[in-house]
Order: structure tokens, then sequence, then C-alpha cells
């Protein structure tokens, strides 16, 4: 395919979609799907047939609109009017609105809602704009026009040098410089190399990478092919855990749509770059998030991490060299080659550049699916883009970020910049980008707890630090719980924390840890409640 045809596409979308006077966007992803979304287009649809409109009103399901505390959303375009909450029963309404009176009491103002206003869009660009199921809906976007630039006009060094200006870092949780990493994988030696997109999400209230996936899969598909360009990369996967059926099913019906183009596959656009892509599904294992364990499921071995080095970079996938990223990171590859490093590199702060997804969950009003400029603080998260603490009476405690293997940061911390450097040093992480809200009706020992289980179910049993440490650490919890807890067990407790986070395999058990570390250092008062008198005091007491 050329630019000539990609221009007759979208020529052909866009008198196409000029014939219609209202196009109706329903978010259709599994949040919304959740909450009838199905049903709400399916009625749309059957009314514009039934009352003759359709060639004057377009349904068309879309991506994540973000706010999934007030979904199903639809827009009405070119009005820009949006509503919360739709049923299917207000479909007929909807139609009658249409140039006329909007609904009021379903209106959301999006230019004044701070939701949306305060967000900056890169890798959620398309996000709740096209049918992510239409790959003619994505080329109609601009889409596929950068990788053929990339791969007609440029050679694999000057890719990877916009994503080395851009200061683009892994999106998975490390924050990797995603530039040297793609280096790294262009110098090493191999008879084949690969690309490989990480898409094994499984945090406690996260779903960045299952949005993404859902809303906007061409996205995804084409970063990971100019990726493979630039590291010379012939053949590739997307390990997608099984528990996201309508993930998967996009991503493989994206990946068939892209081939039938001649955008995937021999002989790409005429040039000798070629690419096959398949999608491997995970068992739901949540190390499998560690690259290298990943690469071990998809060789058909368990999914248990090797030791490094060799880095994937150098010998990963069937003893190649191979590229891991995870799907916000290849989300962002085509904006930042088709607008330049530099202009990327202008949002964020001087290490952290970008933006970045989250998950905005827990006891916080506006739950639902972020994009933030990097620097932006965490106080304007929770107050202004979330709507603060919906319980009456309740007031904001912390705020998890890194999901299990982050930490809880406090109140008096709110005003910090969400960056890689200044939630490391509050004891925390970046992670992939979920965030749990928390208020004061919650006990910080309960969290710890909670997540030292999640991580104690999820060990792959490898290393012992983590197999057995994380097990003494969550029975240690439950006497603090019970008030049971001596002092004694406080120390014990602190000391191996530090054994299981710097003797552990993989990052799964190194950062096991941090829940209980970061609640140790802001919330100690609560653990130190919890510790029975020793039995001197009792007696002097008595």
């Amino acid at each position: 395919m050329t630019n000539e045809e990609l221009l007759e596409i979208i020529n052909k979308e866009a008198e196409e979609n000029s014939k219609f006077r209202h196009c109706i966007s329903i978010c259709n992803v599994t949040g919304c799907a959740a909450v009838r979304s199905n049903e709400l287009v399916a009625e749309l649809q059957a009314e514009v047939k039934k009352r003759g409109l359709e060639n004057e009103v377009q349904v068309k399901p879309v991506g994540c609109m973000g706010l999934c505390a007030a979904g199903p959303i639809i827009s009405v375009q070119p009005e820009n009017i949006y509503y919360r909450e739709m049923t299917p029963e207000e479909a007929p309404a909807v139609i009658d609105s249409l140039g006329k009176e909007p609904l009021r009491e379903k209106l959301i103002d999006i230019a004044k809602e701070p939701f949306f206003a305060r967000q900056e869009k890169h890798a959620l660009v398309n996000s709740g704009v096209i049918n992510p199921e239409r790959i003619e809906d994505y080329i109609a976007s601009g889409g596929y026009s950068t990788l053929i630039n990339a791969i007609t006009e440029m050679d694999p060094a000057e890719v990877i040098q916009e994503i080395m200006t851009s200061g683009l870092r892994g999106r998975g949780g490390g924050g990797y410089p995603t530039g040297q990493k793609w280096s790294t994988v262009a110098k090493a030696q191999g008879e084949l190399k690969y690309v490989v997109c990480n898409a094994d999400e499984g945090d406690p209230g996260a779903f960045m990478d299952r949005s993404a996936l859902e809303s906007d899969p061409h996205r995804v598909l084409e970063g990971m092919a100019i990726a493979a360009y630039a590291v010379g990369a012939s053949q590739g996967y997307l390990y997608i855990r099984a528990e996201y059926p309508t993930a998967i099913k996009r991503m493989k019906a994206a990946i068939k749509q892209a081939e039938k183009f001649g955008l995937l596959g021999q002989d790409i656009c005429g040039t000798p770059f070629s690419l096959k892509l398949d999608v491997r599904l995970g068992a739901g294992a949540f190390v499998c998030g560690e690259e290298t364990a990943l690469i071990n499921s998809i060789e058909g071995n368990r999914g248990m991490p090797s030791l490094r080095p060799p880095y994937p970079a150098e010998s990963g996938l069937f003893e190649q060299p191979t590229l891991v990223n995870n799907v916000e990171t290849f989300a962002n590859i085509t904006g930042i080659i088709k607008k330049g490093g530099k202009w990327y590199s202008q949002t964020g702060t001087a290490k952290s550049k970008g933006t970045k997804v989250f998950a905005l969950t827990g006891e916080i009003k506006n739950t639902g699916l972020i994009e933030v400029p990097m620097g932006i603080t965490l106080r304007e998260i929770v107050y202004e883009i979330g709507g603060g603490i919906p319980k009456k009476g309740r007031k904001f405690k912390a705020i998890q970020t890194g999901g299990p293997s982050g930490g809880c940061i406090p109140a008096e911390h709110l005003d910090t910049p969400v960056d890689y450097e200044s939630l490391k040093a509050l004891g925390s992480m970046m992670g992939s980008g979920g965030m749990i809200v928390i208020d004061d009706s919650s006990n910080m020992i309960d969290m710890a707890r909670y997540f030292m289980e999640f991580s104690m179910n999820e060990s792959c049993g490898k290393c012992a630090p983590c197999r057995v440490g994380t097990v003494q650490l969550y029975n240690l919890l439950g006497k603090f719980q019970q008030g049971q807890a001596t002092e004694e067990d406080l120390v014990t407790l602190e000391e191996l924390c530090d054994v299981v986070r710097n003797t552990s395999l993989c990052g799964l058990g190194q950062a096991a840890p941090n829940p209980i570390v970061s609640t140790l250092r802001y919330f100690r008062n609560e653990y130190m409640e919890k510790i029975k008198p020793s039995a001197s005091l009792v007696k002097e007491n008595s």
C-alpha cells in the first residue's frame, strides 16, 4: 500500500461520512459493555432504521471515552454534545433530540469538566473517536501513513534517533529509556529478531492496556511495525492475558485487516521489510508481566523468570535478540515518528517526558482512564480530574501507585509531581499505571496485607525469598490485624521486607514488600496500635 492508496481510502471515508447529518458515537469497550452499551448500540441502530434515517444518522461504536463512572457515554456530532449513564431505553429520546434541545439531565460539559479538560491525549488520541473494528476508520484518522513514511523515507537509525530524542521511557513500570533498548536490539547479532508487545496486564485495579487494545488496536500494531523496522525484526507477538476476550478478538481482527491491506506480512508497501504478527494468550500468571517469564511462556515453557544477563535485547525469544515493550509504549511510537522526538519531549519533566496513562480507581468520584502530562501533581489528579472523595464525611488518606509493586502515598505528599524519580523517592513507583485512592475508612495494614496476598499467590515459586518470604510477610501482617503482634514481630517484619526486596530473582519478589514498607513509613502508628503489651509491662501495670 502507498500513501496514494491511503489517501484514496481517506477520501472515500470522508465522502461516506459527509452524507450523515449526525454521528452518534457510543463507548463500547468492556467497562461500558458491563452496563449494557452493546444493547444501547443495538437500540440506537434499530431506532434509526425504524425511522428511515439510515442516510442521515450514523451510529458508531467507539473505544473508551475515559469517564467509566459515567458510562455508557455517547457523543453526538457535529453538535459536540456528550451524555452520561445512557440506557438502551433512552435511545428514542436521543434520536428525538437530534438538531433540537439536548437531554439536559444527562449532559456532560466536556469543555468545563476537569476530568476531560485537564488531560492531554497522545497514546489515547483515537480512543472514543474511531471504530476500533474498522481499519478504514483508523486510516481516515491518519493511521498507517507514519509507518509508510518510516519504511520508505527513513532508515532504521533515523527512526531510533527520533525515539532517543523524544526521551520516551518504557511505560511498563521500569521506565527504561525506550530508544536505548531499541538501539541495543538493533546492534545485536542474530539469525532472526523478534518484537514482543507485553499486554499481560494483571495489577488489581488496572485496565490501561485492555482499554488501549480494545479502543485503538491498529495504533499498537503500527507502533510495533515501526519498532520492528527500526531494530530489524521480522516476527512479532502480542502476549495478551486470556481474561481479555474483547481485546483478543479486536487485535486478531486488526492483524487480519492490516495483512489484507498489505500493511503487515511480506514486502510491506513494496519494500524489503516484512513483519508477521501473532497473538499469544497468557494463562493469568501475574509473573508473566516480567519479560523473561513472558518469553518463557511464549516458547511454550512454564512462565518463570530467568537470570539476567543475558537480557532479552541480546538473547531473548528462542535465544534471539528480542525487543519487549508494553502496550502504552507502542501506542506512543506513531505520534513520535509523525511529529518528531522534539515535539514529544516538550511535554513532561526533565527526566520523565511525555504523558502517562493511568487507571484511576478506588474511593474517587471520577473513576476511569486518564492520560496526563508527566509532572502533574497527585493533588491535581485526585481533586481536579478525579473529583475528590465521593463519600460524605470521609477524607483522603492515601493513594496507591504502581499496583501491588508500588506503595501508599499519604496526604502530606499530594503536591508531589507524578514522574519516575519523585514517586520512587516516596517509596512507591510509576508501575504500568494503576492508581487506587484510599479514604480514611480504610486500615493501612489491611491494604498492605491485601497486596501481599496477591503477590504471595502470584509468586511463581522459583526462588525461595519470594516463595517463602511473601508467605511469612502475609502471616506476620495477620498477627498485626488480630492484635497479636509483638515488638519483635515488627523488627522481623522490617528485616524480612529487606531480605525479600534484595534477594528475590525478579521484579515481582523485589517489589512485593513495597506496600508494607511504605505503610510502615507513613502509617507506622497503625502498626504500633496493634502491638500487644509486653509481659513485663502487663505485670508492672497490674
